[in-house]
């Protein structure tokens, strides 16, 4: 079975990094929060996200080098589904995006043992709407002029993936990654 790498729990001393990658222009852009945020505003968010159950932040890292970050919100184990959000390094190579997605839907649904995961995507980031229609999440709705930007009021993309979806997509997936990473 070929590797796609892996996810882990985000050790302290990894803080600071994690912080650069949220605060570097590719990540930020992309994000509902787009201040520069201060180390001390990102651990005050860890010592409260750490310790609430409905919130899991992973690293990703492809031959024991870091590069992103998965995080699951709001999981609500009674209804059994989540939010979910990624980024990573400005440094990661081409591809990573597709192999934390992967990753992150196996644990959403194996390990979480959810039956739908959703996000929501800045209507400007048609990469990262194509990446995750590529896995299976459809479009569940558009939030017209939800969210104010430095150009204005923009759209947001709601897209959603069910268990059954994942289990029916996964195997030709993952059979595309393993292709990519051979070539």
């Amino acid at each position: 079975m070929q590797s796609l790498g892996t996810i882990r729990d985000i050790e302290d001393a990894e803080l600071e990094l994690m912080l650069s990658w949220r605060n570097a222009p590719h990540a930020r852009r992309n994000m509902y929060t787009r201040h520069l945020i201060s180390l001390e505003e990102h651990l005050a968010w860890w010592e409260r996200i750490k310790m609430d159950a409905r919130h899991r932040y992973f690293m990703y890292e492809d031959h024991s080098e870091p590069l992103g970050i998965v995080g699951f919100n709001n999981i609500d184990i009674l209804n059994r589904n989540a939010s979910w959000a990624f980024y990573s390094s400005p440094s990661a190579p081409r591809g990573t995006g597709s192999r934390m997605e992967f990753l992150a839907l196996d644990y959403a649904f194996f390990k979480l043992d959810l039956h739908r995961l959703f996000c929501e995507v800045l209507a400007f980031n048609e990469p990262v709407i194509r990446l995750h229609q590529k896995f299976g999440f459809k479009v569940e709705g558009i939030f017209k002029e939800h969210h104010l930007s430095d150009d204005g009021f923009i759209d947001v993309y709601r897209l959603g993936l069910l268990a059954n979806e994942w289990d029916a997509a996964r195997e030709s997936m993952y059979n595309k990654l393993s292709n990519m990473i051979k070539a």
